[in-house]
């Protein structure tokens, strides 16, 4: 499907993203913007060579109103997690660094869906939606769907059965108040507590059903990674790329996207997680799940927390 994509940031995440792009022929063309010129030349000239393996995709570095007629932009811009820092710990350093950013953006590219990756995700898209006058059905935050595939892919691991039967989900902060609904999750249309009990040949699973053992694990993923590698970048950017073909397909898809709440759960704004549904258009509204007290009581925590740090932000 051909579309011009700009990724503004041109470090780990951002090329891993336009590298995946690539890969999965979702663009025919991609711009990469960075204050370090060089770098983001480099990182375009290397993919860019690498073309010739994969359907015509031009690659390039840019500035500003080269992202002209871009469908989508990609927003990692911002500083990195250090091993043992919060998300949310970099939040006034990355703000102001989007608020340098959009401005130039919009300005050249109104009309496109907003995809914000640059942490902390969910204060970052609040601010875009504060600042940039951009619709709010075209600003979506990576929020959660990496967690989710985090959980999915580990409870896919446990019950030996493959991802795409797991239907389970993280919603609130992409970060420490962020929490599974459990009472939502199933595996192949079964009720994850009674799973075990009702397949066959069932020796090969090593769930041993602690939620919350889990919960911690999942959450705790990220920084896992970070802690041995420095960075995460190659997860990020096929959850990235997941988000990017929902909308392209048209079909309506449901993510655990993050996005401006306006009431829903009795929640309004704060940008965060819930499964939410995507098209062409961008955001077409949330799924309101029944949820149980429990639940709904980790969701506006969840909301709160980021509230205390939006309270205290320079918009």
């Amino acid at each position: 499907m051909g579309s011009k994509i700009t990724i503004i940031g041109a470090g780990s995440v951002g090329s891993a993203i336009a590298n995946d792009i690539v890969a999965m022929s979702l663009a025919t063309e991609i711009v990469l913007i960075d204050i370090n010129k060089q770098k983001a030349f480099g990182e375009a000239t290397d993919i860019f060579q690498g073309t010739g393996f994969s359907n015509p995709t031009m690659v390039s570095a840019g500035d500003y109103p080269d992202a002209v007629g871009s469908s989508m932009v990609i927003i990692t811009s911002g500083l990195a997690r250090k091993p043992g820092q919060s998300r949310l710990e970099l939040a006034q350093a990355n703000v102001n660094i989007l608020k340098s950013i959009t401005p130039n953006i919009v300005k050249y590219c109104p009309d496109a869906i907003y995809i914000m990756v640059a942490n902390p995700v969910d204060i970052m898209t609040y601010a875009f939606h504060k600042i940039s006058g951009v619709p709010e059905n075209h600003i979506i935050g990576s929020g959660t769907v990496l967690d989710t595939a985090r959980l999915q892919v580990e409870l896919a691991k446990d019950l030996d059965i493959s991802p795409k039967n797991v239907h389970a989900h993280v919603y609130g902060e992409h970060g420490d108040s962020s929490f599974i609904p459990w009472s939502l999750a199933n595996i192949s249309n079964t009720p994850i507590d009674i799973y075990t009990s009702r397949i066959p040949h069932n020796d090969n699973i090593a769930f041993n059903g602690n939620y919350e053992e889990l919960e911690h694990r999942i959450r705790e993923s990220g920084a896992v990674v970070i802690q041995a590698k420095g960075a995460t970048c190659f997860a990020v950017a096929f959850s990235v790329c997941h988000i990017i073909k929902a909308i392209q397909n048209g079909a309506g898809t449901s993510i655990t996207i993050s996005t401006m709440f306006n009431g829903e759960y009795g929640i309004s704004d704060v940008c965060m997680s819930v499964l939410t549904i995507v098209d062409e258009n961008g955001v077409r509204g949330k799924i309101i799940s029944v949820l149980t007290d429990d639940e709904m009581a980790k969701l506006q925590n969840s909301a709160d927390k980021l509230k205390e740090i939006i309270a205290g932000l320079e918009l």
